[in-house]
């Protein structure tokens, strides 16, 4: 199963997010989803807001173009993407190798 789809100009992504690591970082895929693991601890939405603000990086958008769609409370999330340009070329070569 795919972690991402396009829909128009917006992408999809199935992130499984791993909160209170040593460093942001994209793992690879894992169970059709996008393995992020991230320094933010999972408490008072700062591992949502973390992993927001390092989505937007990751794909060169502001942070107002990512959103996070569903699993607040949860490791396995969606978040939708407005307008990035591309897939970075470090999660398509996750995507190749998973």
């Amino acid at each position: 199963m795919n972690f991402y789809r396009w829909e128009q100009d917006q992408l999809y992504l199935q992130v499984q997010v791993q909160p209170r690591a040593s460093q942001d970082a994209i793992v690879g895929e894992h169970g059709g989803r996008l393995k992020i693991r991230i320094t933010a601890p999972p408490v008072e939405g700062k591992a949502n807001a973390h992993l927001t603000q390092f989505l937007a990086k990751t794909f060169a958008v502001p942070n107002r173009q990512v959103k996070l769609m569903s699993g607040i409370s949860s490791k396995n999330k969606v978040f939708v993407i407005s307008a990035p340009k591309s897939l970075p070329a470090g999660i398509l070569a996750h995507k190749n190798s998973g």
